[in-house]
This record gives structure tokens, C-alpha cells and sequence, in this order.
């Protein structure tokens, strides 16, 4: 049985177009799967904390109250053989939900090490990941893109590499290029599935 976990990072939250997008995308393709949902978006993940950042550098505090919730977050991540990022771009990248959620599960000696090159090497396995991505503009590659980029390096930190992004643009154009917009994603998703999950 597939274990998706899907997470949602826009202030509309479940009611995000890419949030139903992602359900459809289950329904449609994995419909027996087992679904984990959670809306970061609406409901922030506290910042990382100086007690977390001593616990990074302090013998034996990897395992205490400080990095339970990274754990927690970790955890389930490793748990899913799909992952589906929802997430609008804010200022060119990455809302501040997401990157909270980054800053909790890219942590060093247990998501990823270094190595003898001081190279980052991912320590979780790889899996199939969608990042459905909404946004003011109709066409990418119009105005600045950072958000691709990162989640592409933070992603692989880790270990992800399979990883599709699927942009839903005019999503302040009006509901007709919106409808549009979805029903152009539909179609990438399908074709993206098509070559398996």
C-alpha cells in the first residue's frame, strides 16, 4: 500500500487549488493509498528555538525534548513512499511555512551528514515527490525563480531526487485562468504519473 504524505503550506490551507489538486492526484491515480494531510499553512510549525541549536552541538542532545518535534517531523517523512509539497511562491521563493518545515527535517547526523569533502550527503531514501507550486504570474520564467532551485538543492540534501514541480500561474487572474491553470497541471501530473510512482 502507498503511503503518501501530503502538506499543505498556502494560507488558504486544504482549500488551496494545489491542495485539491494533490487529492485529486490520489484519488485518481492511488486511491486505496494511506494518506497523512497536514496544513502548515494555516497552522505554522513553531521556528527552530536556541535550545534546538545547542542540541545540535552538545554530546547526547540529539535525542531530548529539544529536537522531539524534528524527530516527529523526520519520522514521518521516512514513513512515506510519496510525498506532495504544496506550497505558493512568496517573494520569489518559498513561504515562510515551508521553510520552517525545512529547517525542522534538514537536520545534520540525522537527515543528512558530511562528509570527507564537507560535501552534504542525504541520509534518507529517495522517493517520488511532487511539489505543486501556485502563483500571481501566468508564465514562468517571467520574473525571478528561487523557489525551484532551493527546494531542488534542500530536497536532495536529504536524499529526494525524484522530484516533479507543477506550476499553477494566474492564480490572481480571475476563476476562468485559474480553471486553466489547474487543468494544464492535471495534465502535467498525468503525464508525469504516467511514468510511475
Amino acid at each position: 500500500m502507498t503511503r503518501a504524505l501530503l502538506l499543505s503550506f498556502s494560507p488558504h490551507g486544504k482549500a488551496a487549488q494545489t491542495f485539491q489538486l494533490a487529492r485529486a492526484l490520489l484519488n485518481d491515480w492511488v486511491p486505496g493509498a494511506e494518506v497523512i494531510e497536514r496544513d502548515y499553512g494555516g497552522q505554522a510549525l513553531p521556528p527552530l528555538t536556541r535550545e534546538y541549536a545547542n542540541a545540535l552541538t552538545t554530546p547526547g542532545g540529539l535525542s531530548g525534548d529539544a529536537t522531539a518535534l524534528s524527530e516527529q517531523l523526520i519520522v514521518e517523512l521516512e514513513a512515506c513512499d510519496l510525498l506532495i509539497l504544496c506550497t505558493p511562491v512568496h517573494n520569489f521563493t518559498v513561504p515562510a511555512a515551508l521553510k520552517g518545515w525545512i529547517d525542522h527535517v534538514v537536520r545534520i547526523h540525522r537527515s543528512f551528514t558530511v562528509n570527507a569533502q564537507f560535501e552534504k550527503v542525504g541520509l534518507l531514501k529517495d522517493r517520488r515527490t511532487f511539489v505543486l507550486v501556485s502563483c500571481g504570474n501566468s508564465r514562468k520564467g517571467h520574473e525571478p525563480d528561487f523557489l525551484t532551485p532551493y527546494l531542488t538543492a534542500i530536497l536532495s540534501t536529504v536524499g529526494i531526487r525524484r522530484v516533479d514541480f507543477v506550476y499553477l500561474g494566474a492564480m490572481v487572474r480571475g476563476e476562468e485562468a485559474v480553471a486553466l491553470a489547474v487543468e494544464q497541471a492535471h495534465r502535467q501530473l498525468s503525464q508525469a504519473i504516467s511514468t510511475g510512482l
